[in-house]
């Protein structure tokens, strides 16, 4: 029994690091700060997100491209990474930014309508002195939400 276990755990982390593996990759930039950031622009890609996601460079992190501008939120269920999320809207504006726990359902919201959240190592962003009202550039190569 406990190999079966082993073996269902095993096969679900190497296909969530397939899907990750398989994930574009965009160079965004925040002031002078370069972020190399993959890109979750399909319903299955934002949907695993960072889940088991257990290492991740200092200036590396998750692009999530919505559909349409609107109050997302996101929450950190199997992610066991402490992370902070930027929602940003149209034009790359940061709305606000919120801290999120490994491993919690709490919801984290934007304040307004955002057409992308930047998901970054916790305290990137106010390490950077970045905050609500700068620009995130490099958006617009972001592939098209699908």
């Amino acid at each position: 029994m406990k190999t079966l276990r082993l073996a269902t755990l095993l096969f679900g982390l190497a296909a969530s690091l397939a899907a990750l593996a398989q994930m574009p990759r965009l160079e965004l930039s925040a002031g002078f700060y370069r972020i190399e950031a993959e890109v979750a622009a399909t319903l299955p890609e934002r949907m695993q997100g960072l889940m088991q996601r257990r290492s991740m460079g200092a200036n590396q992190g998750m692009l999530f491209v919505f559909p349409q501008a609107q109050r997302h939120c996101m929450w950190m269920k199997n992610t066991p990474l402490p992370l902070s999320v930027a929602f940003l809207d149209e034009t790359g504006r940061v709305i606000n930014i919120r801290d999120m726990q490994p491993y919690t359902e709490q919801s984290h919201c934007a304040d307004a309508p955002a057409r992308f959240a930047l998901e970054m190592h916790q305290g990137w962003f106010a390490a950077r002195g970045i905050g609500p009202g700068m620009r995130i550039g490099g958006l617009e190569r972001a592939p098209a939400p699908q």
